[in-house]
């Protein structure tokens, strides 16, 4: 970061942004055109002007990302077209109170969610992973095992 930063027109940067919410749709789009040199998007919505010309202004007036990292990102979303798209990842939080319940060889297991683990018929342990251990007699992912994460991904194993 720089640090004296420059003045636009005798203005600081305090000055400029805390102008930016005051303006209207047309002018905030006339920001946009001065601070990346193109039309803003036909749709974008007020909010999303807002943030952007608020950010092209930091940029100007601090300095913009290193020419490394820039580099950087640019090879990371070159490679990245090339691959398969991400897919979502379900994230789940659960909180002390919560009752998980499982089914595993037609029997059903409850297990509470504590502060400091969790408990399955009146006992602690430390993990869902414990549970899910005790439960099936083999190693689990706890989390896995009572559903809170997506189920692995099926192995080819090499083979095609």
């Amino acid at each position: 970061m720089k640090r004296n930063p420059p003045r636009l027109k005798g203005r600081s940067l305090t000055d400029e942004l805390s102008e930016i919410p005051k303006l209207d749709l047309m002018a905030l789009k006339e920001r946009w055109r001065v601070l990346y040199r193109t039309e803003a998007p036909v749709r974008i919505s007020r909010a999303l002007l807002l943030q952007a010309v608020a950010y092209g202004l930091q940029e100007r007036f601090l300095g913009g990302i290193k020419p490394s990292t820039r580099r950087l990102l640019e090879r990371v979303a070159k490679d990245n077209v090339r691959r398969k798209p991400a897919t979502e990842t379900i994230t789940t939080t659960i909180t002390p109170g919560t009752v998980l319940i499982r089914e595993w060889h037609g029997v059903s297991h409850r297990v509470t969610v504590l502060k400091d683990g969790v408990q399955l018929r009146g006992t602690r342990y430390r993990s869902l992973s414990e549970v899910a251990r005790k439960i099936t007699g083999s190693r689990w992912s706890g989390p896995r095992f009572f559903g809170l994460r997506a189920p692995a991904k099926k192995s080819d194993h090499g083979t095609r």
